[in-house]
């Protein structure tokens, strides 16, 4: 089996969000056959969309694994379960979000799984992370990540230095 590097985006603004998102570090570290090569700092965001609800804190993995992309998605999808994830209604608040961001260079548009993240190019709190550990990536079909920054410079992002890195 081959090794694939993909980039996964972390979310959280319930329960202690840093916390959550140092825990989500280690538990997508322990997948297996995945190994964490990178991890940014953690960010705080405003929310987007349901605006009455706490501020987020988020942050980007990078890994190198060898599960398909819809074998890590549910991964993923554990762990945030095992986080006390709830599903209720969109953009609603969470203890953990984790999304498959960038999976090699593929682009992929299934039921559940859309890879990049179709949002990803449009959210700061998504490619400033992204960049601080991948600054010369690229995202298919969409273009350079550095140039969609540069499109979201209305949106607050705030490093916190005690980003437990």
């Amino acid at each position: 089996m081959s090794e694939h590097i993909a980039y996964i985006g972390l979310g959280s603004n319930l329960e202690d969000p840093l916390d959550q998102l140092r825990r989500a570090f280690a538990d997508i570290d322990k997948l297996p056959d995945t190994r964490m090569v990178a991890r940014s700092s953690l960010y705080r965001s405003a929310p987007i969309g349901l605006l009455d609800q706490p501020d987020f804190v988020n942050a980007v993995a990078k890994i190198e694994t060898t599960l398909t992309p819809q074998t890590l998605l549910q991964a993923l999808l554990n762990i945030e379960h095992q986080h006390g994830r709830e599903r209720t209604i969109r953009n609603a608040p969470r203890t953990l979000d984790l999304d498959v961001l960038l999976y090699d260079d593929i682009q992929l548009n299934e039921p559940g799984l859309t890879i990049p993240h179709q949002q990803m190019h449009l959210r700061a709190f998504v490619l400033r992370p992204l960049l601080e550990i991948a600054p010369d990536i690229g995202i298919p079909g969409i273009g350079r990540a550095e140039e969609m920054l540069i499109r979201c410079q209305n949106q607050v992002l705030e490093r916190l230095e005690d980003g437990g890195l």
